[in-house]
């Protein structure tokens, strides 16, 4: 399967609220928006992100279709790597060529991701594109409604 990256369109919005709105996807994320179902602020919240010059989000594709958005964010001393694909594409390694990609687009490093611990599939696409666990932390998953322990990475320079 052919994954490429190209810069979010409006037409992708949709997309990304109905797979970051899906129940299965969100608990594994954990640390989600408050109220993933919440079209307002999913709205404000993607303006905000694509009208921030320093951000750098991606729409993914497979095979032309998109099945997923990568990014990186964060200020200049503590960029941080995001990632979403639609939980019917999980397990295809999608997720793992999509961050190669992005990694390979963006120079900026170290850059940084986190992950719920019990997250195996976020855990296994950040090592196997170089991150290491350099780190723990605890805190409110809205999505679990719960304390959740997480993971920090990194990616040196």
């Amino acid at each position: 399967m052919n994954v490429s990256l190209r810069p979010v369109q409006d037409g992708d919005l949709p997309l990304f609220f109905a797979w970051m709105a899906d129940p299965e996807s969100v608990r594994a994320a954990a640390f989600t928006a408050e109220d993933p179902t919440d079209r307002h602020a999913f709205d404000t919240h993607w303006t905000r992100i694509l009208a921030d010059g320093s951000v750098v989000m991606r729409t993914v594709l497979a095979d032309g279709v998109a099945v997923g958005n990568a990014g990186v964010y964060g200020p200049p001393d503590d960029r941080e790597v995001t990632f979403w694909i639609d939980r019917a594409h999980w397990g295809r390694g999608l997720a793992t060529a999509a961050l190669r990609a992005l990694l390979g687009s963006v120079p900026e490093r170290p850059l940084y991701a986190r992950a719920a611990t019990d997250n195996a599939g976020s855990r296994r696409v950040l090592e196997k594109c170089g991150f290491t666990v350099t780190g723990k932390d605890h805190g409110w998953a809205h999505a679990r409604g719960e304390e959740t322990d997480e993971l920090l990475f990194t990616l040196p320079g």
